[in-house]
């Protein structure tokens, strides 16, 4: 199932407000269905004065991108988190784990705000949320850090024979070790070269130990060698292998480093393995969170909104359409229809000098009646 947008928009009442939803309902329904219906209850809010509501109604608008901004990159980030399992990112967010539309029409945080001025109610939202998106930075940071680290070991431990680790190669036993007079090289020899290396790297400088070169292990295009000579011709040797193509790694056996290192690489992994559970379920508990908290916006918007268009008392309808996608613009002509006799009235009531909050938002389309779009597409990933 696709999330996909719903437009929540408003009436004023009729006779009753019942009537305002079975006439929307009806006209929307009748004829070839045009979208799925929702009564959007909104609770009696307080009210306070016009001027608060004008002013409200311009941080409404911005507490609602800052909501939606967070609800995105939580979901964002659990598409980053999951990796290899994109799809199953969905069922991860889907947010409360209800359908999206019951989430979307259940305003339960609103009812404990009944008594508190507007302005605290937006303001609890945006100190809840806000908290979401600290949260994340620091745990996405903290994540994403071992993640790297892990990466860039996985790396060492990649790539071709000229500059991957040998460390995970190579064993004791290829070498001499403690000789005061020998040392054993590591050779890079491209396959294409390897008759040359076996017929010359005795010769190649004085004093290599005659049949002590092995291949140790090879990749798509070289094989490692070892070889073993006294250590004043080293210098020699690596100077003359180079005319050859062969090349000689700077490599020091070392036991101890070499067990840090896949200590490193076990720890971090481990780590990695511990946060990932709890990572993922916070990020669903945080989505669903972050997400309600979005609707509730929309529901603040749609009631300041509704007031200043339609006056008081407060008496509209709030209703959430999730539209049909073949049949949108028949939908906006049917909403038109219903509504245009709204236009005059609503300029009646404010007065003209003042500018109706959110016309001046040049991506907010007016429409005579109140419209808010509440856009599901939260997974688009890149």
């Amino acid at each position: 199932t696709k999330m996909t947008e719903f437009w929540l928009i408003s009436a004023p009442g009729e006779k009753t407000c019942q009537q305002t939803w079975e006439k929307l309902h009806a006209a929307t329904t009748k004829n070839n269905n045009l979208s799925t219906n929702s009564k959007f209850n909104i609770p009696d809010l307080k009210v306070g004065t016009l001027d608060v509501l004008v002013g409200l109604s311009d941080e409404l608008a911005k507490l609602d991108a800052f909501v939606e901004g967070v609800v995105k990159k939580v979901a964002q980030y659990m598409a980053d988190v999951l990796e290899d399992s994109k799809d199953k990112v969905q069922e991860n967010l889907l947010a409360n784990g209800g359908k999206v539309l019951t989430v979307i029409c259940t305003l339960n945080h609103l009812k404990t705000h009944l008594k508190k001025k507007l302005n605290t109610v937006a303001f609890l939202i945006f100190q809840g949320v806000n908290q979401i998106d600290n949260d994340l930075k620091a745990r996405a940071s903290a994540y994403n850090n071992l993640k790297g680290n892990l990466q860039n070991l996985e790396r060492k431990n990649a790539g071709s024979l000229l500059t991957r680790s040998l460390a995970d190669i190579v064993k004791k036993e290829d070498f001499v070790l403690d000789s005061e007079y020998l040392v054993t090289l590591l050779v890079i020899v491209p396959k294409l070269n390897y008759n040359d290396w076996v017929k010359q790297y005795e010769t190649l400088a004085e004093m290599v130990v005659p049949r002590s070169s092995n291949v140790l292990f090879e990749d798509q295009d070289s094989y490692l060698c070892n070889v073993t000579l006294f250590r004043k011709a080293v210098d020699d040797f690596k100077h003359k292998a180079r005319e050859y193509k062969f090349m000689v790694r700077d490599f020091q056996y070392n036991e101890e480093e070499m067990k840090a290192d896949k200590e490193e690489m076990n720890r971090l992994s481990t780590d990695k393995k511990k946060q990932f559970g709890p990572l993922v379920r916070w990020l669903k508990v945080n989505f669903s969170e972050a997400f309600i908290a979005w609707i509730h916006v929309k529901a603040l918007r749609v009631f300041v909104e509704s007031v200043l268009r339609y006056g008081l008392p407060v008496n509209f309808q709030a209703m959430l359409l999730q539209p049909n996608k073949k049949t949108m613009k028949k939908l906006r002509e049917v909403l038109y229809d219903l509504y245009k006799h709204l236009d005059s009235s609503a300029a009646a009531i404010i007065d003209a000098t003042m500018d109706i909050p959110g016309l001046n938002l040049s991506q907010q389309e007016y429409y005579p009646y109140v419209y808010y779009k509440i856009d599901c597409n939260l997974l688009e990933f890149k």
